[in-house]
C-alpha cells in the first residue's frame, strides 16, 4: 500500500445523530440487532459474494444497515459541475450511488449531461428517486472525476440537512438502481480507471474534538496517510465467524488493566464507523462495570464514575492480530465539554462502553464504534479483505 499523497484526502465533519444519550444508545443497539441478523451486509466478503451472484440481484431492499440508521454520520463538501457547486454530502461506505438534490438543488453547468435514465435507491429509513446525469465531480484538488454518474433527486426522504450522498462502496451495489439495470461506475471505480488511486481501500483519521460540527476527520482514498500514524498499520484478515464476517469483522481479545482482567477472548465482532459507542456483549460489559465500579445513570443510560473512581480507571487493551491497542482512561469517557449534547450533567463523567444487548459467543461480541475508532487510524481494505489499525498522535490525548 502506497504512502500518503496529500491531495487524495478529503476532510469531513463528524456528527452524532442522537440528541440524547438514550437515543444514541437506542440507535446503536438497533443497528447492532440488524447486524446480528445479517441484514444488508456491507463488508468485503459480502461485496465479493454479491459480485459472484450479481445477476440474481435487483436493487436495494429497505431496512438495511446503512447511513440512515447510523448513530454517527460524516459529511464532506464535494464539488459538482464546472464551475463547481459545493454540496454537503453524507459519506456512505455501504452504498455506491452518488447523488445530490436533497436540500440544495442541482445546478446544471456546461459539464452536466442527462442520460435520460431514472435512478431509485432505498435506504434503511430513507430513499431518493430522480434522473441520472454525468458530470464533473471534485472531491479534492487531485480527486477530480470527469463524466461521473450522479443521481439528481426529484424526491428524497430522510436526508434533512444534507444535499445527498457520496457513495464509496463497490459498483456491484449499484445493480438495479438505474433503469436499464446496468452497473454504474462509482466514484472509486473512476478514480481507479484514471490511475488516480491504485488500491481499493480507504483510510480514516479522526482528531478528537470537544466541539460539535467541527472539521475533525480525514478520508484518504487508495492509500495510507502515514503522517497521521504513529508506527506501522497492523492489518488483520476479516474474521471467518458469522455474522461479523459479512461486515468489517475482526477477532480480538479485550482486557481491563495491565494485570489482564479478561473481558473477551478470541471473540468476533466488527469495527463500525456508524456506531457511536463501544458496545460489549452483556457478560463482558457486566465484567467491565464490576471492574471499574461504575454505576448505571438512569437519566442517560450510560455508566458513570465519580472523580475518585476516574482517577483509578485503568486502560482497556484490545489485542488484534497479535498487536495490543490501548484505550486509555481518558478515551473511555464522553468528552465532558459535550455533556450537554447528550442530556448529561455538566462535569459528570460518563463512560462510552455500553451493553450490546446480547451474550458473547454469538458471532457479534463487540462493536468498536466511533468512540474507539477516533483514537486510531483505521483502514478498510476491500481488495485484500482486511482491516488495518494504527495509533495516532491522539491515541493518548487527554481532551475528554
Amino acid at each position: 500500500m502506497s504512502n500518503f499523497v496529500a491531495s487524495r484526502s478529503v476532510p469531513f465533519v463528524t456528527r452524532v445523530a442522537g440528541r440524547h444519550a438514550k437515543d444514541i444508545l437506542a440507535r446503536d443497539r438497533a443497528r447492532a440487532q440488524k447486524i446480528a441478523q445479517g441484514i444488508n451486509p456491507h463488508g468485503p466478503a459480502a461485496f465479493h459474494e454479491l459480485r459472484r451472484r450479481r445477476h440474481g440481484h435487483h436493487g436495494h431492499g429497505s431496512g438495511g444497515v446503512d447511513v440512515t440508521d447510523a448513530g454517527v454520520t460524516y459529511t464532506a463538501s464535494v464539488g459538482v459541475g464546472s464551475p463547481a457547486t459545493q454540496y454537503t454530502l453524507l459519506i456512505d461506505t455501504g452504498h455506491s450511488n452518488t447523488w445530490v438534490g436533497a436540500d440544495q438543488a442541482y445546478t446544471r453547468t456546461s459539464t452536466s449531461k442527462s442520460t435520460g435514465q431514472s435512478v431509485n435507491v432505498s435506504y434503511g429509513s430513507g430513499s431518493f428517486s430522480g434522473t441520472e446525469y454525468t458530470d464533473t465531480v471534485t472531491i479534492s484538488d487531485a480527486l477530480v472525476i470527469e463524466k461521473q454518474s450522479i443521481g439528481v433527486a426529484s424526491t428524497a426522504q430522510g436526508f434533512q440537512g444534507v444535499d445527498g450522498i457520496l457513495g464509496i462502496g463497490p459498483a456491484d451495489l449499484t445493480d438495479g438502481t438505474v433503469s436499464g439495470n446496468q452497473l454504474v461506475p462509482t466514484v472509486t471505480d473512476n478514480l481507479f480507471a484514471q490511475g488516480t488511486i491504485e488500491n481499493d481501500s480507504i483510510g480514516i483519521f479522526y482528531q478528537p474534538t470537544t466541539e460539535s460540527g467541527a472539521l475533525n476527520g480525514e478520508l484518504t482514498f487508495g492509500s495510507v496517510d502515514t503522517t497521521k500514524c504513529v508506527g506501522d498499520v497492523s492489518f488483520v484478515p476479516i474474521t471467518s465467524t458469522q455474522p461479523a464476517s459479512m461486515y468489517w469483522g475482526i477477532d480480538q481479545d479485550v482486557s481491563y488493566g495491565s494485570d489482564g482482567t479478561s473481558l473477551l477472548s478470541g471473540s468476533a465482532g466488527i469495527v463500525d464507523t456508524g456506531t457511536t459507542l463501544l458496545l460489549l456483549a452483556t457478560d463482558a460489559f457486566q465484567a467491565y462495570q464490576q471492574a471499574t465500579g461504575a454505576t448505571l445513570d438512569n437519566e442517560t443510560g450510560l455508566l458513570t464514575l465519580t472523580d475518585a473512581q476516574f482517577k483509578e480507571l485503568k486502560s482497556l487493551f484490545f489485542t488484534i492480530g497479535g498487536t495490543s491497542f490501548e484505550l486509555t482512561a481518558n478515551a473511555q469517557i464522553w468528552p465532558r465539554a459535550l455533556n450537554s449534547t447528550i442530556g448529561g450533567e455538566e462535569g459528570k463523567i460518563y463512560l462510552v462502553a455500553s451493553d450490546l444487548g446480547s451474550q458473547s459467543g454469538q458471532g457479534l461480541d463487540f462493536i468498536n464504534g466511533f468512540a474507539f475508532l477516533q483514537r486510531f487510524y483505521s483502514v478498510y481494505d476491500t481488495g485484500n479483505s482486511q482491516v488495518g489499525l494504527a495509533t495516532t498522535p491522539f491515541t493518548d490525548a487527554e481532551t475528554n
